[in-house]
């Protein structure tokens, strides 16, 4: 049965008009509205017809993701969340890798010089906030991610230094005073490095625990063979460390090979916990104790923060910084698992 956009309005108690707004991405309509008559949709099943639509509105329904690297299971997993909330309004999403190349950062926070662009969700890396407040064409832009931007655009992003300290303080909790962090950086293109650090630093701080410089490794990217190489160098100190909170979970997994590769359970004899709660911390050996940044929370606000500013009478509206929320999934890695 064709689910009507009557049905919808019924199911949700609003007015037709109102659904009709929420598809729009129209502004006015209240925050608990627009989830009602999202849940409607989803539980109905109901698919606005897209091209009846965009040709009242002379938008294409389409929007553009660009993250900086496809192959890293995080920017996989939110790039499958943010189409699902796409197409949950009847929008296509093109996906876009930059491999943190300032210039294609540009060209895509442009609209790749399509005008069949409506809107984009940028996660740049590399992009600097001159180059990105002179872009010379104004498609609406969501910037995602914890890269500190003054710029009148929308930004979503996780609180990266309360979880950082909630993952820190949960090792510290088991008895461990030599806690190690694996991901700190450098430079213009590591605020959410710096971010962790400073949770992590904070956690230290209210433990009454001294930082140790020396156990703070800084790693060049976030994959596999950095958290081993970082892992063999905590390892080699002369007082290695009881744990060890890795700022992603391809570092952390990389950490516990670096450990098995010298004899050392986990976490028997070195706890260690990740970040991002990619599916390969569920189903590692042994499962990852990690941070769970909520990703469907995550593409729904900033899907729809987008859709706002393409909406004709919410471009002028100020910005918004808006925050998903994030919990802590305790496995065995930590050794004190209760999920």
């Amino acid at each position: 049965m064709v689910v009507r956009l009557k049905d919808v309005a019924e199911h949700a108690g609003v007015s037709i008009k109102t659904v009709s707004n929420v598809v729009r991405g129209e502004a006015h309509v209240s925050e608990a509205t627009r989830e009602r008559v999202l849940r409607s949709i989803s539980e109905l099943g109901y698919r606005p017809h897209a091209s009846a639509r965009h040709l009242r509105t002379g938008r294409s329904g389409i929007l553009a993701l660009a993250v900086p690297d496809l192959a890293a299971p995080y920017f996989a997993e939110l790039a499958a969340a943010v189409i699902a909330a796409a197409k949950g309004m009847s929008y296509t999403v093109l996906i876009e890798e930059t491999g943190g190349d300032p210039e294609e950062e540009l060209r895509i926070a442009c609209g790749l010089g399509s005008s069949l662009i409506d809107g984009v969700l940028l996660s740049p890396l590399r992009l600097d906030q001159e180059a990105l407040a002179s872009r010379p064409r104004r498609v609406p832009l969501v910037l995602l991610g914890e890269r500190d931007y003054e710029l009148p655009v929308d930004h979503v992003l996780i609180d990266n230094v309360a979880a950082a300290r909630e993952v820190t303080a949960h090792l510290l909790s088991l008895g461990h005073t030599r806690v190690a962090a694996i991901g700190a950086q450098r430079g213009a293109a590591s605020a959410t490095a710096q971010q962790r650090v400073r949770g992590y630093q904070e956690a230290l701080y209210r433990a009454g625990v001294p930082y140790d410089p020396a156990l703070t490794c800084e790693v060049s990217a976030y994959r596999l063979a950095d958290g081993v190489r970082a892992m063999r160098s905590l390892l080699d100190l002369p007082e290695p460390p009881e744990a060890v909170f890795c700022f992603n979970d391809l570092l952390a997994a990389g950490a516990v090979r670096a450990a098995a590769d010298r004899g050392l359970g986990v976490p028997r004899d070195v706890a260690i916990a990740g970040f991002d709660d990619v599916e390969l911390s569920q189903f590692s050996v042994p499962s990852l104790t990690t941070v769970a940044p909520d990703k469907a929370e995550l593409a729904r606000l900033a899907v729809t923060a987008l859709l706002r500013r393409i909406a004709e009478d919410s471009a002028e509206e100020p910005p918004a910084v808006l925050y998903a929320g994030h919990r802590l999934v305790v496995r065995e890695s930590s050794g004190a698992a209760t999920s």
